[in-house]
């Protein structure tokens, strides 16, 4: 079965198709906020690199976030737009996940950080287990000194990875324990989340395309705008 990836939970679109003979074609962008003009024409550009139609895609798989909110939901809902027209299922990831799963073999604790802007990030605490990781600490937001104190609390030798581990590689590397990731793991790739769909449909692990919903962990913030807006009124 193929599988189509879509990835826009971050600052980088990605589009791949694969299944059990890998992934066969895949796009990836990094133009700061133009997922809604960059999209689609990924996909189009991955379907043709991959000599296949639309029709023979079996699943859409997507990341569920947390992240950037406009590209979330720019991802989700061509992915779900997508599903329900061609009426097939969707196979579902979050964005810690699908930073940590590079480095399953790591013997370390592997924190993902996602940068939320506003002063925050998104991060979680993983073990490899095989070929999957295994949550550790739950996906949680707040100011970076939280992912530091967690780290602390652990007392144990960690690798970091994620855009929010680049910009506040300083706070994290004052703990000699602390191991920062290179910059080509800065993004969730879609070759990653390709890979890990097509194990989990091998179980049948996938959901309609109803029942998708993003992973936000705060307001989005045209919410907090208006809130803020109110309380002051």
């Amino acid at each position: 079965m193929l599988i189509l990836g879509i990835e826009t939970a971050t600052e980088r679109v990605g589009v791949s198709i694969g299944g059990h003979e890998g992934v066969i074609a895949s796009f990836q962008v990094t133009r700061g906020r133009r997922h809604a003009e960059t999209l689609v024409p990924a996909v189009e550009f991955t379907c043709r690199e991959a000599d296949v139609t639309l029709p023979e895609i079996g699943a859409v798989a997507v990341d569920l976030g947390p992240g950037l909110f406009t590209g979330m939901r720019v991802g989700i809902a061509t992915a779900k737009a997508m599903a329900s027209a061609l009426e097939i299922p969707v196979i579902t990831s979050t964005s810690l996940e699908l930073l940590a799963l590079p480095f399953v073999t790591e013997e370390r604790v592997i924190v993902s950080i996602v940068d939320a802007r506003k002063g925050e990030v998104f991060f979680a605490m993983y073990r490899g287990e095989g070929r999957e990781v295994r949550e550790v600490l739950p996906p949680s937001c707040g100011p970076i000194d939280a992912v530091v104190a967690a780290v602390q609390d652990r007392g144990q030798s960690v690798l970091v990875v994620g855009d929010g581990a680049r910009r506040y590689h300083d706070a994290l590397m004052a703990d000699h324990r602390v191991e920062v990731a290179g910059e080509s793991f800065d993004h969730p790739s879609a070759d990653t989340l390709v890979g890990l769909a097509h194990r989990r449909s091998l179980v049948e692990a996938w959901v309609t395309a109803e029942s998708v919903e993003a992973m936000y962990l705060r307001q989005p913030d045209a919410e907090i705008n208006w809130t803020t807006r109110a309380d002051k009124s």
